[in-house]
């Protein structure tokens, strides 16, 4: 949806009603997962994709429509084995999409949530899906602030709290509730969908590999801090616009910084100076990634340093050294590309093998999946 909000702020404000199609449930392996939006403007302009070009015929014909009725729908796509070639997911899984007409009448919180997503302002967008209750009805959820309504005050205020508690882990999925929010029914089914800001990725040595791993953060959609002690290092124009630079040493600098469950912290110094008062730091304070570059003695070096420290094993086995996958990285670029594997994998818990020496499903549910 972040990648499509500009083309849809776009026809909004130019009161040009589109179509758009989210995906609001999957099961077993699919290409999009929860979130995942495409849209039908006007002229047929489409962006996003709810698929990856499975079902997105289907889907466009689905918006043209209900932009002309005005009635949101519900539709699940899946695989048909009785024809091959008939709208649905080859690669086995179901999909269930809600596709709703959006216009200033129809939406009238849409402007003020998209203009919070791109300032990176956190909202909750809770939308009708199934029930009683007007299907494609939204409420936007701030930290701070309701808009909108989902057809009774009850719902409202139930679907408010949820909304909260999800953004507060950044995490999209279906509730149920009764008419008039009950806790213990599920009568009314609701997509909450968090627009959280995104994750941070956390650089630290200002050196070519740095700029390659920031290039890659970036492309991955987080908000990118390169941090060096080195001012002659440390310049913007060593790294792609948009990356944050920061001279510091490393350690103060993190001392001082939030980190959360999705940040991802990169310590390419290599140098003990650096790294080890970094890396104590690191390990006392929730990431999703922590990996340190480094040769094999490099490694032996700083574990000793580290257990020097006081920490034992538990806690150094969060920490990835030396960093990334085994590609047979040589590059800068290369090596951010097995920096970049190893973070995605152990996101979604892959096992980081070649697909042709695995089997089942290619995006099986993860057990615990990201927030």
């Amino acid at each position: 949806m972040r990648e499509i909000l500009p083309a849809l702020d776009r026809w909004y404000a130019a009161g040009s009603p589109f179509g758009l199609a989210t995906v609001v449930g999957v099961s077993r392996s699919t290409p999009r997962d929860p979130g995942a939006a495409m849209a039908v403007g006007p002229g047929d302009e489409v962006v996003g994709s709810v698929s990856g070009g499975c079902v997105e015929g289907a889907v466009f014909e689905l918006a043209q429509q209900v932009v002309e009725t005005g009635e949101a729908r519900l539709e699940t796509f899946g695989y048909s084995d009785e024809d091959a070639f008939a709208v649905g997911l080859t690669c086995g899984g179901e999909i269930t999409l809600l596709v709703r007409r959006v216009t200033r009448e129809d939406d009238p919180t849409f402007g003020a949530v998209a203009e919070s997503v791109s300032a990176g302002r956190p909202v909750t967008v809770a939308t009708v899906i199934d029930g009683p209750a007007a299907r494609g009805a939204t409420l936007a959820v701030w930290p701070d602030e309701v808009a909108g309504s989902l057809g009774s005050t009850g719902l409202d205020v139930a679907v408010t709290a949820d909304a909260r508690g999800e953004l507060a882990q950044g995490a999209t999925g279906q509730r149920h509730y009764g008419p008039d929010g009950e806790r213990r029914e599920d009568t009314v089914t609701v997509f909450l969908h968090s627009f959280a800001p995104p994750p941070r990725m956390l650089v630290f040595g200002a050196i070519d590999y740095a700029a390659a791993v920031a290039r890659i953060g970036d492309f991955l959609g987080y908000r990118v801090t390169v941090c060096d002690a080195r001012p002659v290092f440390a310049t913007p124009k060593r790294f792609p616009a948009g990356v944050e630079v920061v001279v510091d040493w490393p350690h103060r600098y993190l001392s001082g910084t939030t980190t959360d469950s999705r940040t991802v912290i990169c310590v390419l110094t290599h140098d003990p100076k650096f790294d080890v008062p970094l890396l104590t730091e690191a390990l006392r304070r929730p990431a999703a990634y922590i990996g340190a570059m480094g040769s094999r003695r490099t490694h032996d070096d700083r574990m000793k340093r580290l257990m020097e420290e006081g920490f034992g094993e538990s806690e150094l086995s969060r920490l990835r050294s030396p960093v990334g996958l085994d590609l047979g990285a040589r590059t800068p670029e290369e090596v951010a590309v097995s920096v970049a594997a190893e973070i995605v994998a152990l996101r979604w818990g892959g096992s980081g093998a070649p697909l042709t020496a695995t089997g089942g499903a290619i995006h099986p549910r993860p057990l615990n999946p990201p927030r």
